[in-house]
């Protein structure tokens, strides 16, 4: 990062505001971000700002990466998608790749290194001297249109057999391959969040060196000091997941709300803003994002904050925090129904900012991540039903 340029993440956030008005419906139709935008991502300083102070990274807060999010996707639902991909993916990596592909990844690219792709374990890795042959395929690579190096889960056998730890549980490990070692098949063509590049790919039989491979649920960081790195992938991918979500349903809250003042709906004698029912549930919407915001920033601020201190991120800590994500986006979805119902035809227009928000909510709020298992796995940890699950 320029030594002039600011730490101060939703602030370099909000540079890129007019170019999103400018190129949103481009990205749109290439069906990933263009190099205009990729170029002025990388000229904020976003791209290394989640990163260890290694890798030229700023090691933000919780609160201070959870409203970053927020102000990208209230610019663009697919701009903000991707600042949960691709920032989040390089800081993992710049934090828990050995020394030797850390320096290969990042220092020998001067840190402008962006990774995209997808963490679950869909591949298989065979072990062989210095490494994995590994094969797989992975669906829905997020920001993978424009990474020079794609992740890809996968699980390591002997011999072609699956091995598996003390707790008969297999290691899950996360591969860094650079991208012209990747077959793309596309794949993306979808309701919303068009302008990703969450395309498709699989390898066969790739050797990966063990040096570019780390684990999935790595709690103990390489590099970088800040507490999320202690937390792991997991509960900087939920904050992500409910950053994005909120994000998106402010921006439709703000649109709805400009759109009030003019919009006089047929048989009205005023504009929509002087209806009752307009107003009550304003305010109600408004209500309900503030106190979903509140409390993603204080479950993941408050955690944070517990790991600084030196206490042991617990079950109960990762079940919070998913459960904050999963009542966070549930929240949003509800409001973007609402605020687009509110704006009539005006929210079905093509190229129209709530249209484009609309369609991008219904397809980021179908991910797993955020779905109704989060729920059920965090009650069973809050009863005692059992000690831990995998992956929450």
């Amino acid at each position: 990062m320029s030594p002039t340029m600011t730490n101060d993440g939703p602030q370099m956030a909000r540079t890129l505001r007019e170019l999103m008005i400018e190129e949103a419906a481009n990205c749109e139709q290439k069906r990933t971000l263009n190099d205009r935008t990729v170029d002025a991502l990388w000229d904020s300083g976003l791209l290394q700002w989640c990163n260890p102070a290694e890798a030229d990274g700023s090691e933000p807060s919780f609160p201070e990466m959870i409203d970053t999010w927020i102000e990208l996707a209230w610019q663009d639902g697919s701009l903000g998608w991707i600042g949960i991909a691709n920032l989040p993916s390089a800081a993992a990596s710049a934090a828990y790749l050995p020394e030797e592909g850390f320096n290969e990844v990042f220092l020998g690219n001067d840190n402008h290194t962006t990774v995209g792709g997808q963490f679950f374990p869909n591949g298989l890795g065979d072990t062989v001297d210095g490494g994995y042959r590994l094969t797989g395929a992975w669906n829905f690579g997020s920001g993978t249109g424009h990474a020079q190096y794609v992740a890809a889960g996968f699980i390591p056998t002997v011999d072609a057999e699956m091995v598996t730890g003390e707790d008969g549980i297999p290691p899950l490990l996360v591969a860094v391959i650079p991208r012209d070692e990747i077959v793309f098949t596309d794949g993306w063509h979808v309701q919303g969040l068009k302008g990703t590049g969450s395309f498709d790919y699989n390898v066969t039989d790739l050797f990966v060196p063990e040096h570019r491979t780390f684990e999935l649920f790595c709690r103990t960081p390489q590099r970088g000091k800040a507490p999320a790195f202690k937390m792991g992938l997991i509960p900087i991918t939920a904050a992500g997941h409910a950053s994005w979500a909120l994000g998106v349903a402010k921006s439709m809250l703000d649109d709805v709300t400009e759109l009030a003042a003019s919009k006089v709906r047929m048989g009205d004698e005023a504009s929509l803003a002087h209806r009752t029912t307009f107003q009550r549930n304003l305010s109600h919407h408004t209500a309900m994002w503030r106190a979903a915001r509140l409390l993603v920033v204080t479950t993941f601020g408050d955690i944070e904050q517990a790991v600084e201190d030196g206490e042991a991120l617990s079950p109960t800590m990762r079940a919070d925090m998913r459960v904050a994500a999963t009542f966070a986006t549930e929240c949003s979805r509800e409001i973007v129904q609402w605020a687009h119902l509110a704006g009539g035809t005006s929210a079905i227009r093509e190229g129209s900012r709530l249209e484009r928000a609309f369609r991008d909510m219904y397809t980021g709020t179908q991910h797993v991540f955020i779905g109704e298992k989060t729920y059920t796995d965090s009650a069973r940890i809050y009863m005692g039903l059992i000690e831990d699950q995998l992956g929450l």
